[in-house]
Protein backbone atom coordinates (compact mmCIF):
# COMPACT_ATOMS: atom_id res chain seq x y z
CA UNK A 1 0.00 0.00 0.00
CA UNK A 2 1.18 3.89 -1.09
CA UNK A 3 1.21 6.21 1.49
CA UNK A 4 2.12 9.72 1.86
CA UNK A 5 5.21 10.62 4.76
CA UNK A 6 3.86 13.72 6.57
CA UNK A 7 5.49 13.96 9.45
CA UNK A 8 9.52 12.40 10.35
CA UNK A 9 10.75 12.21 14.22
CA UNK A 10 13.79 10.74 13.04
CA UNK A 11 12.69 7.50 14.53
CA UNK A 12 9.11 7.19 13.52
CA UNK A 13 7.41 8.84 10.77
CA UNK A 14 3.25 9.47 10.39
CA UNK A 15 2.21 8.52 7.13
CA UNK A 16 -1.33 10.31 5.41
CA UNK A 17 -2.61 6.96 3.98
CA UNK A 18 -6.30 8.16 2.72
CA UNK A 19 -6.88 10.36 5.57
CA UNK A 20 -5.97 8.34 7.74
CA UNK A 21 -2.87 8.74 10.13
CA UNK A 22 -0.61 5.63 10.23
CA UNK A 23 2.42 5.92 12.92
CA UNK A 24 4.90 3.45 11.07
CA UNK A 25 8.39 2.79 11.49
CA UNK A 26 11.09 1.39 9.00
CA UNK A 27 12.07 -1.56 8.05
CA UNK A 28 15.42 -2.79 9.46
CA UNK A 29 17.09 -3.90 6.40
CA UNK A 30 15.55 -0.87 4.58
CA UNK A 31 17.97 1.41 6.81
CA UNK A 32 21.09 -0.40 5.99
CA UNK A 33 20.37 -0.10 2.26
CA UNK A 34 20.16 3.47 2.92
CA UNK A 35 23.02 4.51 5.51
CA UNK A 36 24.68 7.11 3.25
CA UNK A 37 21.78 9.43 4.80
CA UNK A 38 21.11 10.16 8.14
CA UNK A 39 17.13 9.73 7.25
CA UNK A 40 16.03 6.97 4.94
CA UNK A 41 12.91 8.51 4.74
CA UNK A 42 11.77 12.43 4.16
CA UNK A 43 8.53 14.42 4.66
CA UNK A 44 7.36 14.46 1.09
CA UNK A 45 8.10 10.79 0.23
CA UNK A 46 5.72 8.38 -1.22
CA UNK A 47 6.08 4.88 0.77
CA UNK A 48 5.14 1.34 0.40
CA UNK A 49 3.47 0.13 3.56
CA UNK A 50 2.16 -2.81 5.56
CA UNK A 51 -0.15 -2.55 8.79
CA UNK A 52 1.22 -3.75 12.01
CA UNK A 53 -1.91 -2.75 13.45
CA UNK A 54 -4.94 -0.77 12.67
CA UNK A 55 -2.79 2.23 13.64
CA UNK A 56 0.55 1.62 12.68
CA UNK A 57 2.81 0.48 10.36
CA UNK A 58 6.03 -0.75 8.79
CA UNK A 59 7.29 0.71 5.76
CA UNK A 60 8.94 -1.14 3.13
CA UNK A 61 10.57 0.97 0.42
CA UNK A 62 10.36 4.32 -0.86
CA UNK A 63 9.20 5.01 -4.60
CA UNK A 64 11.89 7.41 -6.70
CA UNK A 65 12.05 10.64 -5.37
CA UNK A 66 11.44 13.60 -8.40
CA UNK A 67 13.39 16.03 -6.56
CA UNK A 68 14.48 16.80 -3.06
CA UNK A 69 16.66 19.49 -0.92
CA UNK A 70 19.51 17.89 1.00
CA UNK A 71 22.34 19.51 2.79
CA UNK A 72 25.77 18.21 4.57
CA UNK A 73 24.38 16.22 8.00
CA UNK A 74 25.69 17.36 11.14
CA UNK A 75 26.45 13.68 12.17
CA UNK A 76 29.97 13.04 10.31
CA UNK A 77 29.26 9.12 10.52
CA UNK A 78 26.97 10.10 7.27
CA UNK A 79 26.85 11.55 4.23
CA UNK A 80 23.68 14.20 4.01
CA UNK A 81 20.71 15.04 5.32
CA UNK A 82 17.37 14.98 2.91
CA UNK A 83 14.99 18.21 4.41
CA UNK A 84 12.02 17.35 1.82
CA UNK A 85 10.95 15.37 -1.17
CA UNK A 86 8.77 15.72 -4.14
CA UNK A 87 8.70 19.62 -4.01
CA UNK A 88 6.75 21.93 -6.54
CA UNK A 89 8.98 24.78 -5.00
CA UNK A 90 10.85 25.87 -1.86
CA UNK A 91 10.99 29.23 -0.27
CA UNK A 92 13.83 30.45 2.10
CA UNK A 93 12.37 32.79 4.69
CA UNK A 94 15.21 35.45 5.35
CA UNK A 95 15.91 38.71 7.71
CA UNK A 96 18.42 41.26 7.55
CA UNK A 97 18.22 41.71 11.26
CA UNK A 98 17.38 39.48 14.39
CA UNK A 99 18.31 37.60 12.88
CA UNK A 100 20.54 38.24 10.66
CA UNK A 101 20.91 35.78 7.81
CA UNK A 102 23.84 35.39 6.14
CA UNK A 103 24.07 35.53 2.24
CA UNK A 104 26.31 32.95 2.32
CA UNK A 105 23.69 30.54 3.62
CA UNK A 106 21.35 31.99 0.95
CA UNK A 107 23.65 31.42 -1.68
CA UNK A 108 24.55 27.73 -0.24
CA UNK A 109 20.28 26.52 0.00
CA UNK A 110 19.95 28.07 -4.17
CA UNK A 111 23.27 25.98 -4.92
CA UNK A 112 21.23 22.86 -3.37
CA UNK A 113 17.81 24.09 -4.42
CA UNK A 114 18.99 24.15 -8.24
CA UNK A 115 21.33 21.03 -8.15
CA UNK A 116 18.36 18.74 -7.13
CA UNK A 117 16.06 20.48 -9.76
CA UNK A 118 13.73 22.47 -6.79
CA UNK A 119 12.87 26.28 -8.10
CA UNK A 120 12.92 28.05 -5.20
CA UNK A 121 11.86 31.69 -4.02
CA UNK A 122 13.37 33.95 -1.57
CA UNK A 123 10.65 35.62 1.40
CA UNK A 124 12.47 38.43 2.52
CA UNK A 125 10.50 38.58 6.46
CA UNK A 126 9.64 41.41 8.72
CA UNK A 127 10.02 44.20 6.21
CA UNK A 128 8.36 46.42 8.70
CA UNK A 129 11.26 46.62 10.42
CA UNK A 130 13.19 47.98 7.92
CA UNK A 131 13.83 51.95 7.75
CA UNK A 132 16.27 54.23 6.16
CA UNK A 133 19.17 52.60 5.81
CA UNK A 134 17.98 49.25 6.22
CA UNK A 135 15.58 49.47 3.58
CA UNK A 136 17.94 50.59 1.25
CA UNK A 137 19.80 47.47 2.25
CA UNK A 138 16.45 45.25 1.80
CA UNK A 139 16.40 46.58 -1.78
CA UNK A 140 19.22 46.37 -3.04
CA UNK A 141 20.34 42.66 -1.67
CA UNK A 142 16.18 41.75 -3.23
CA UNK A 143 18.22 43.05 -6.53
CA UNK A 144 20.95 40.69 -6.03
CA UNK A 145 18.94 38.21 -6.92
CA UNK A 146 16.09 39.15 -8.95
CA UNK A 147 18.47 39.87 -11.10
CA UNK A 148 19.58 36.42 -11.95
CA UNK A 149 16.38 35.11 -12.34
CA UNK A 150 15.53 34.02 -8.81
CA UNK A 151 11.51 35.24 -7.09
CA UNK A 152 12.06 37.81 -4.62
CA UNK A 153 9.25 38.76 -2.11
CA UNK A 154 9.51 41.26 1.06
CA UNK A 155 6.91 40.44 3.60
CA UNK A 156 5.44 41.01 6.96
CA UNK A 157 3.07 39.66 9.21
CA UNK A 158 2.59 42.95 11.54
CA UNK A 159 1.91 44.80 8.39
CA UNK A 160 0.68 41.94 6.22
CA UNK A 161 2.92 43.50 2.79
CA UNK A 162 3.72 40.77 0.49
CA UNK A 163 0.92 38.22 2.33
CA UNK A 164 -1.49 37.77 0.01
CA UNK A 165 1.13 37.41 -2.85
CA UNK A 166 2.54 34.71 -0.44
CA UNK A 167 -0.86 32.85 -0.64
CA UNK A 168 -1.34 33.25 -4.43
CA UNK A 169 2.84 31.50 -4.86
CA UNK A 170 1.56 29.11 -1.96
CA UNK A 171 -1.98 28.10 -3.65
CA UNK A 172 -2.04 24.54 -5.16
CA UNK A 173 1.54 23.90 -4.65
CA UNK A 174 3.79 21.60 -2.44
CA UNK A 175 6.32 24.18 -0.90
CA UNK A 176 9.02 23.35 1.37
CA UNK A 177 9.92 26.63 3.96
CA UNK A 178 13.16 26.72 5.65
CA UNK A 179 15.45 29.07 7.00
CA UNK A 180 17.50 30.20 10.15
CA UNK A 181 15.97 29.81 13.21
CA UNK A 182 14.19 33.19 14.17
CA UNK A 183 13.28 34.23 11.11
CA UNK A 184 9.35 33.75 11.61
CA UNK A 185 8.97 30.47 9.84
CA UNK A 186 5.68 29.45 12.06
CA UNK A 187 4.69 33.12 12.65
CA UNK A 188 4.39 33.64 8.89
CA UNK A 189 2.46 30.59 8.24
CA UNK A 190 -0.11 31.08 10.98
CA UNK A 191 -0.64 34.52 9.26
CA UNK A 192 -0.94 33.19 5.53
CA UNK A 193 -3.56 30.08 7.47
CA UNK A 194 -4.28 31.08 10.91
CA UNK A 195 -6.45 27.87 11.88
CA UNK A 196 -2.98 25.88 11.60
CA UNK A 197 -1.29 27.30 14.65
CA UNK A 198 1.92 26.63 14.94
CA UNK A 199 4.10 27.15 17.52
CA UNK A 200 5.98 30.01 17.86
CA UNK A 201 9.23 31.35 19.84
CA UNK A 202 10.68 34.89 20.71
CA UNK A 203 14.33 36.42 19.84
CA UNK A 204 17.21 35.62 22.06
CA UNK A 205 17.68 39.37 23.61
CA UNK A 206 21.67 37.38 24.75
CA UNK A 207 22.72 36.39 20.75
CA UNK A 208 19.85 38.33 18.53
CA UNK A 209 18.85 34.45 17.42
CA UNK A 210 15.93 32.31 17.06
CA UNK A 211 15.43 29.87 19.59
CA UNK A 212 13.96 26.63 17.86
CA UNK A 213 10.34 26.23 17.60
CA UNK A 214 9.79 23.39 15.54
CA UNK A 215 11.24 20.12 16.31
CA UNK A 216 10.69 18.01 13.40
CA UNK A 217 9.63 18.42 9.84
CA UNK A 218 5.72 18.22 9.15
CA UNK A 219 3.43 18.83 6.26
CA UNK A 220 0.36 20.87 6.73
CA UNK A 221 -2.74 21.06 4.32
CA UNK A 222 -3.45 24.90 3.25
CA UNK A 223 -7.17 25.87 3.47
CA UNK A 224 -6.96 27.10 0.15
CA UNK A 225 -5.32 24.15 -0.93
CA UNK A 226 -1.73 23.36 -1.17
CA UNK A 227 0.62 22.04 1.92
CA UNK A 228 3.77 23.54 2.72
CA UNK A 229 6.75 21.90 4.85
CA UNK A 230 7.66 23.78 8.19
CA UNK A 231 11.45 22.45 9.15
CA UNK A 232 13.57 22.69 11.91
CA UNK A 233 15.40 26.30 11.95
CA UNK A 234 19.10 25.50 10.65
CA UNK A 235 22.29 27.78 11.30
CA UNK A 236 24.50 25.83 8.43
CA UNK A 237 23.92 24.56 5.14
CA UNK A 238 26.64 22.66 4.18
CA UNK A 239 26.59 20.95 0.67
CA UNK A 240 27.78 17.29 -0.47
CA UNK A 241 28.20 15.29 -3.42
CA UNK A 242 29.04 18.02 -6.03
CA UNK A 243 32.03 18.25 -8.07
CA UNK A 244 34.05 21.93 -8.57
CA UNK A 245 32.01 22.15 -11.71
CA UNK A 246 28.62 21.24 -10.78
CA UNK A 247 29.34 23.96 -8.18
CA UNK A 248 29.82 26.81 -11.05
CA UNK A 249 27.60 25.49 -12.95
CA UNK A 250 24.52 26.03 -10.33
CA UNK A 251 25.42 30.03 -10.08
CA UNK A 252 23.55 30.79 -12.96
CA UNK A 253 24.99 34.29 -13.39
CA UNK A 254 28.68 32.84 -13.32
CA UNK A 255 27.42 29.79 -15.51
CA UNK A 256 26.45 32.43 -18.47
CA UNK A 257 30.26 33.91 -18.71
CA UNK A 258 31.45 30.17 -18.87
CA UNK A 259 31.64 30.20 -22.97
CA UNK A 260 33.61 33.55 -22.95
CA UNK A 261 36.47 32.32 -20.53
CA UNK A 262 39.69 31.05 -21.76
CA UNK A 263 39.98 27.86 -20.39
CA UNK A 264 36.92 25.26 -20.93
CA UNK A 265 37.55 24.17 -17.41
CA UNK A 266 37.90 27.05 -15.84
CA UNK A 267 37.50 27.19 -12.17
CA UNK A 268 37.22 31.05 -11.91
CA UNK A 269 39.33 31.55 -9.29
CA UNK A 270 43.21 31.43 -10.70
CA UNK A 271 43.04 31.11 -14.49
CA UNK A 272 43.83 33.84 -17.09
CA UNK A 273 41.60 34.88 -19.20
CA UNK A 274 38.52 34.16 -16.78
CA UNK A 275 35.55 35.72 -17.65
CA UNK A 276 33.53 35.33 -14.66
CA UNK A 277 36.37 37.08 -12.75
CA UNK A 278 36.31 40.05 -15.33
CA UNK A 279 32.45 39.91 -14.78
CA UNK A 280 33.02 40.30 -10.58
CA UNK A 281 35.41 43.40 -11.05
CA UNK A 282 33.19 45.31 -13.48
CA UNK A 283 29.78 44.72 -11.08
CA UNK A 284 28.11 42.71 -13.48
CA UNK A 285 28.81 39.56 -10.64
CA UNK A 286 27.68 40.50 -7.25
CA UNK A 287 31.29 40.49 -5.28
CA UNK A 288 29.11 38.60 -2.77
CA UNK A 289 27.89 35.89 -4.84
CA UNK A 290 31.53 35.33 -5.92
CA UNK A 291 32.73 35.50 -2.47
CA UNK A 292 29.80 32.48 -1.78
CA UNK A 293 30.55 30.27 -4.84
CA UNK A 294 34.53 30.72 -3.65
CA UNK A 295 33.49 29.40 -0.02
CA UNK A 296 31.68 26.62 -1.35
CA UNK A 297 34.61 25.20 -3.62
CA UNK A 298 37.16 25.77 -0.49
CA UNK A 299 34.83 24.01 1.63
CA UNK A 300 34.46 20.83 -1.49
CA UNK A 301 38.28 20.92 -2.13
CA UNK A 302 39.55 20.83 1.33
CA UNK A 303 36.90 17.47 1.88
CA UNK A 304 38.69 16.01 -1.79
CA UNK A 305 42.08 16.38 0.23
CA UNK A 306 40.88 14.92 3.51
CA UNK A 307 39.60 11.93 0.78
CA UNK A 308 42.88 11.23 -0.85
CA UNK A 309 45.20 11.49 1.96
Amino acid sequence: MEALVIKSTGKDYILDYGGQKIISKVRGKMRLDMIRTTNPIAVGDIVEFEFETPQTGIITSVKERKNCIIRKSVNLSKENHIIASNLDQCMLILTLIMPETSLEFVDRFLVSAMAYKVPAILVFNKSDMYTGQLKDLLIETMEIYSKIGYKTLAVSSVTKEGIEELKALLKGKVTLLSGNSGTGKSTLINTVNPGLNLKTGEISQYSLAGKHTTTFAEMFDLSFSGKIIDTPGIKGFGLTGMSVEDISHNFPEMFQYLSRCKFYNCTHTHEPGCAVKEAVDNGEISPSRYHSYLSILSDTNSKYRQKTR
